[in-house]
């Protein structure tokens, strides 16, 4: 019996299979990276990158399968080792964002964990959302449905989801409605349809009990609408023009390319390098992503960019609800999203082709993370561009001393823009020397700027003074010499400041 059990184990091997899953907690020591669980006997290995489920110190997190392994190891025993719990339905992280969260690791003195924490969502995110039920016309409206006028009313507003079938509803008798209305418009729930048509829920609840609608159960996340390329292109200036061709050169040849893309204000950089993001969009499942420094900068580029494509992009910042969150993620993951805006937080979304990348207003300090993982996303950027082999464009009318000295290497090609589009002009600049203004002590606005001032609000326009200091007085100045007051043990300026009248 024993010689028959060993024949057995020789013919019907345990295979112990392990996985090493990366988790986004950012462990340190020994336990900074992957860590090893354990796989089904007898499944097929996952693939790398595939995200699962596993367990850790009595909860379950989201992890990426980093390595598999096959067969006996030496660091733990196979049967100390917990099990993955679940696996997800989703295309698994790309070998290019997995070196990517290893770079920045290495290159932040960071944890792996930490950086993985910043491309992964929650649970919830993870496993989608669950249907919901949406009323629709039936296909087959009953011959004996009563259509009163309350009920032709929700008729005609379902009826106008679809304006190809409006047309054909006539007078709203049973037998003609059946006929031209499609049974795959679905609605909003009961309360919408209801408020929509301007009649009581009952009404509503009465056509549906009737058979006039019937039930259907939909996802809860839209899919993302593709931008239209073809529509408003605009009249580019030469210089313009120029700088768009490079653009559109290096999108069509591919690789990594990186531009610096250096205008004045008003000279039209968006329109420049909307030009690149539509050449990259004509490539099939091609993504880009342009990030901006502050979300609150984002609503004019939303108007612009909605005007120009005909809808509005994927968004991804922190002020997203949950449910936007995990529409935006996952249409990302699975290539459905074509255009993504955001925050800095959006360079680590697991895109699927990625191919064009914009950094707008590439010198702005928001870019800097100074908590957690500390990166400059504007330089992870192109990091993640190198990686993707696709071009990446810094924008900007101040360009940061970095930025300009890269340009100036050879590293960044270097597209100016010194012309404000459509003939707009400057606004006239001038300083005022103080010192030779005269001014007394209790005053602080010199003649020029109240005659300007004066000047202008009497043409009926306004005024903004921006004052950026802090105390009384933001320096002491000699008013003979202009020499500036410091302080003994550094160069900050002395600044003055008041409690009450006369006490300083």
């Amino acid at each position: 019996m024993m010689e028959e059990a060993q024949n057995s184990e020789s013919l019907f091997p345990l295979v112990e299979q392990r996985v090493k899953v990366l988790v986004p907690v950012p462990f340190q020591g020994n336990l900074a990276g992957p860590l090893d669980y354990a796989w089904h006997d007898g499944e097929s290995l996952p693939t790398i990158g595939t995200f699962v489920e596993v367990p850790l110190a009595g909860r379950k997190l989201v992890g990426v399968v980093w390595d598999v392994r096959v067969g006996q190891q030496k660091q733990i025993a196979f049967e100390k080792l917990k099990p993955v719990t679940r696996v997800f339905d989703l295309p698994p992280m790309s070998q290019e964002l997995m070196t990517l969260v290893d770079w920045v690791a290495d290159y932040t003195v960071s944890t792996r964990g930490a950086v993985l924490k910043m491309c992964l969502a929650n649970i919830a995110t993870m496993l989608g959302a669950k249907p919901k039920k949406h009323l629709q016309l039936a296909p087959q409206i009953p011959d004996d449905l009563r259509i009163t006028p309350e009920r032709r009313r929700v008729i005609k507003y379902l009826s106008s989801l679809m304006p190809s079938n409006s047309a054909h509803i006539g007078a709203y008798g049973a037998s003609d409605i059946a006929s031209d209305i499609a049974s795959d418009i679905a609605s909003d729930i009961a309360s919408d349809i209801a408020s929509g048509a301007g009649v009581g829920i009952a009404v509503v609840r009465g056509l549906e009990k009737a058979g006039g609608l019937i039930p259907v159960m939909v996802g809860r996340d839209q899919p993302f609408k593709s931008p239209d390329t073809s529509q408003n292109h605009p009249i580019l200036s030469p210089e313009q023009s120029t700088a768009a061709e490079a653009l559109k050169q290096a999108v069509d040849a591919g690789g990594f390319q990186p531009f610096l893309l250096d205008g004045v204000t008003g000279s039209g950089k968006t329109e420049v390098y909307f030009e690149g993001l539509v050449a990259a969009l004509k490539k099939p499942e091609a993504q880009v992503l342009v990030l901006v420094p502050e979300i609150a900068l984002t609503s004019q580029w939303l108007t612009r960019f909605k005007e120009r494509f005909g809808v509005k992009p994927a968004l991804w910042h922190s002020e997203l609800s949950q449910t936007e969150r995990r529409r935006t993620w996952r249409g990302v993951s699975q290539g459905e999203a074509r255009v993504i805006v955001g925050a800095r937080s959006a360079l680590f979304l697991p895109y699927k082709h990625l191919s064009f990348i914009v950094v707008d207003e590439e010198h702005d300090p928001s870019y800097k993370q100074e908590d957690g993982v500390i990166y400059h996303a504007r330089d992870m950027a192109v990091v993640r561009a190198k990686l993707a082999s696709c071009p990446i464009v810094l924008a900007s009318a101040t360009p940061a001393l970095e930025s300009l000295h890269n340009a100036q290497q050879g590293r960044y090609q270097h597209l100016i823009l010194r012309q404000r589009h459509g003939g707009a002009q400057l606004p006239d600049i001038r300083a005022i020397d103080m010192r030779a203004a005269g001014l007394p002590s209790t005053r602080w606005l010199s003649g020029t700027l109240i005659n300007a001032m004066s000047a202008t609000l009497g043409r009926g326009e306004q005024v903004m003074l921006f004052l950026n200091r802090r105390g009384y007085a933001p320096l002491t100045l000699c008013r003979a010499c202009g020499h500036r007051f410091e302080c003994a043990q550094c160069s900050a300026w002395l600044v003055e400041h008041r409690y009450g009248a006369g006490h300083a």
